[in-house]
């Protein structure tokens, strides 16, 4: 009998959880629905000569600062 109780009890808490959830997206999705929609901004397109170049950049100090170029000489 004891037992029995305790499932039930359980059974109990877990759909209590699941409906709060559910009452949680309900509120979520109402509060959605009435916020007006922020007008989108225009994305600045991707130039990616720029990107490449501070890649090629940033590679080159990787290396000058791991010392690669020790000991090189221009002939």
């Amino acid at each position: 009998m004891e037992n029995n109780k305790k499932v039930s009890a359980a059974i109990a808490a877990v759909l209590q959880y699941i409906v709060s959830e559910e009452e949680i997206v309900c509120m979520a999705a109402a509060s959605a629905a009435q916020a007006p929609a922020a007008p989108s901004l225009p994305i600045a397109p991707l130039k990616m000569w720029g990107v490449v170049g501070r890649q090629q950049m940033m590679q080159m100090r990787s290396l000058m600062q791991m010392k690669s170029f020790h000991g090189f000489k221009v002939r």
